[in-house]
């Protein structure tokens, strides 16, 4: 939710990186960007779980990555 928040907004993500337990917006807020990426016009709570897990799982992967990380990559990707 984090992520897609500031995506909307325009936020450069390059180096937001999620903090545990962090709480953001209220449940609406969430459901309703959700709603408005997972890309299927009228998801089914299972299409949701399956794209918040997908997502969840890709952003974990890319935070840990050295080749994501721009204080190791400088400017050599940007906007990669």
């Amino acid at each position: 939710f984090q992520y897609l928040k500031r995506f909307d907004q325009g936020y450069n993500l390059d180096k937001f990186c999620y903090e545990a337990h962090s709480v953001e917006g209220s449940p609406a807020e969430c459901l309703q960007q959700f709603l408005l990426h997972c890309g299927i016009t009228d998801p089914s709570w299972a299409e949701l779980h399956n794209f918040t897990w997908f997502l969840n799982i890709q952003l974990r992967n890319c935070e840990a990555s050295v080749f994501c990380n721009p204080d190791f990559v400088q400017d050599t990707l940007q906007g990669f």
